[in-house]
């Protein structure tokens, strides 16, 4: 399989390209609208076709480039059914796949930083969005977020997984990349094993963190699919 982890600097937001290099078929997670004519260089020079945009969850921060590589690349969108919209072309819910050639991400609902968050799976490696982070986890304070929802995701389904599974985040603030499924159990200080859901609550409800300066731009665009009002 193809993967290249791509790093979008002003929201420290990871994007992800995937591909069968047989097939020449390519998927990408949470591309960023500043970055797309770089994405698209990368699809292009590689000979991909791009099948797939999936977006880990209606994000905040950023404006998703999901709609642009539609028009540019006749790629197909993907969030989250639970996110109810009507420009998606392919909205995802618990256990469906993602078939990029001869390769799957297996869909898994993981609620919490907002309710339409998704995570997807291969065998080996795991994409949280803001999920799981490396030693974090994402914020649970707006867009309709739970702390309880949040924990049970990570608790009852991710660390479900195998410890060797590989956990490639949405964001990282601290130059980590990756990190893996037995080492948040271990070390997060959030939600390693041992740490109890009030506990969790209470870290999470005294976080104190600023509203993203980009939410008024990023929210309405990301709501259809990073296409921008008319001005």
């Amino acid at each position: 399989m193809l993967f290249h982890q791509l790093f979008e600097a002003e929201s420290s937001t990871y994007t992800y390209l995937l591909a069968d290099p047989a097939a020449k078929v390519a998927v990408l997670i949470d591309p960023v609208i500043d970055t797309i004519e770089r994405d698209t260089k990368l699809i292009q020079d590689l000979g991909l076709t791009l099948k797939y945009v999936c977006d880990t969850h209606v994000h905040a921060d950023h404006i998703t480039a999901a709609d642009e590589l539609r028009k540019r690349l006749g790629a197909l969108t993907c969030v989250s059914h639970h996110a109810s919209l009507p420009c998606v072309d392919r909205p995802l819910k618990d256990g469906d796949s993602v078939v990029f050639g001869a390769y799957a991400l297996r869909v898994l609902e993981t609620p919490g930083h907002t309710p339409c968050s998704l995570s997807f799976v291969l065998p080996d490696r795991v994409f949280t969005g803001d999920t799981l982070l490396v030693r974090g986890c994402g914020r649970t304070d707006f867009q309709n977020g739970s702390s309880v929802e949040l924990f049970k995701s990570v608790r009852q389904k991710l660390f479900a997984l195998s410890d060797a599974t590989l956990v490639y985040p949405g964001h990282d603030y601290k130059g980590h990349t990756a990190t893996s499924i037995g080492m948040e159990k271990r070390l997060n200080p959030r939600l390693r094993d041992g740490m109890s859901e009030a506990e969790f609550v209470t870290i999470m409800a005294t976080l104190g963190l600023a509203v993203p300066k980009k939410i008024h731009e990023a929210l309405p665009a990301n709501l259809a699919c990073g296409k921008r009002p008319a001005s």
